[in-house]
């Protein structure tokens, strides 16, 4: 719980896996809708079905290249605070010398 207060720890990669379902069920009912909107409507039918189909099909996999993107972000992150702990171990205890003596 310590790190978590020191911000050691990120939640928020636990908060993008939900924005990325989120952005997927969006994709999906968006497209639907287009597509429903595009058969219901009286103008540009075709054009809205298209739209509809390539929301369905393109939105997932760019919602999911942002999410890795963020993702990575995280992961260098938590990769850089890895290789400062080690370095902390690695470093010898400082010696003072008197100038003095």
């Amino acid at each position: 719980m310590g790190k978590f207060f020191k911000f050691e720890k990120m939640i928020t990669p636990i908060f993008i896996q939900i924005i990325f379902w989120l952005g997927i069920i969006g994709c999906i009912i968006g497209g639907i809708g287009m597509i429903g909107f595009g058969f219901i409507s009286d103008m540009s039918t075709f054009p809205q079905v298209i739209i509809g189909l390539l929301t369905m099909f393109l939105g997932p996999i760019i919602v999911r290249i942002y999410c890795e993107m963020l993702i990575v972000i995280f992961k260098v992150q938590g990769a850089l605070t890895e290789v400062r702990d080690m370095m902390k171990e690695e470093r010898a205890p400082e010696q003072h010398y008197d100038l003095a003596e």
